[in-house]
Order: C-alpha cells, then structure tokens, then sequence
C-alpha cells in the first residue's frame, strides 16, 4: 500500500496516511509539479486520461504527483517525470507554494522545471497525450474555460 506523508503547516512530517485517508481527514500534505520547456519557451501540459479517476481530460502540468512517504520533493518530481513523460532529466527548484484545495484542504506545492526538445512519450494510462504550448495560449485556454486542473491555473496565475 502506498502511503503519504502529513505534514504541519511548517512542512514538517507528523505522520503518514494512504491516499483515501488523506481526502477523507483532509490533511495536509506534498504534491510536485514539474514544468518541462522547450527551447522556444513552450510549457508541455499532458492531458490526463478519460479512466483516471480525478479530473478525467482535465490539462495538467507536464508531470505531477503525490510526494510518497519518506521521499523528498524532489525525488517524488524526478519519479513523477519518468511514470508520465518518460524522461530522465536533470530538474530546476522553482517554487514552493501552499494550495489550499477547494478552501478546505492545505497542500505544499514544490514547483520544478526542466528543459527537453525531444518527443515526451506518454508512459502509462493516467496520460491521454502530451503536448506543448506558449504561456500565452496557456492563459487563452484557462481564460475561455478549457478544462484546467486546478493547481495548474493557480501556477500560471501565481508565476506567469
């Protein structure tokens, strides 16, 4: 079973959870996202699968999960990154931001970026497709009501 760290609102692990757990006590927890550019400044969304379970066909950023238990940000990005693009690149700290889902529920976001030119090859079925755009068409669609993951619009909103 794969379980998740809780942490405090200083980002401090005081426990671990499974994932229902998480959702149904609404504890606070690490979520990574990672952006990957191309060298014309394009930001690649995947478009989450119709089967999964959270926001099917929903853009999301390039690669993001769960931080698992007893993982650092960055390791869980690296892992995140390999599970969704299929890529094994070195990643660049950006941010880290508090996300509070729904006003309910308080999430660390850890916000990584890499470069990569190459065809992003969808490596499992959490993945519909993957495909690159600029910042400006980013903010088009979130503005004309495309289906956006929530974390997604608040990254935009919050650094581009």
């Amino acid at each position: 079973m794969e379980y998740i760290d809780v942490v405090n609102d200083q980002d401090q692990v005081v426990g671990k959870a499974t994932r229902k757990e998480i959702y149904q006590n609404l504890l606070t927890h690490r979520i990574v996202h990672v952006l990957v550019f191309n060298s014309a400044g394009e930001m690649a969304l995947q478009l989450r699968g119709r089967n999964v379970s959270y926001l099917p066909l929903h853009w999301c950023t390039s690669a993001g999960g769960h931080v698992n238990s007893s993982e650092s940000y960055e390791v869980a990005a690296k892992r995140e990154l390999k599970e969704e693009c299929g890529i094994d690149t070195e990643i660049e700290f950006m941010y880290q931001d508090v996300y509070f889902h729904e006003n309910k529920l308080k999430k660390f976001l850890a916000i990584f970026r890499t470069m990569y030119n190459e065809p992003l090859i969808m490596k499992n079925e959490e993945v519909e497709r993957i495909e690159f755009f600029s910042i400006e068409k980013i903010k088009q669609m979130i503005a004309s009501g495309e289906k956006m993951h929530p974390e997604l619009s608040f990254i935009i909103k919050n650094h581009f």
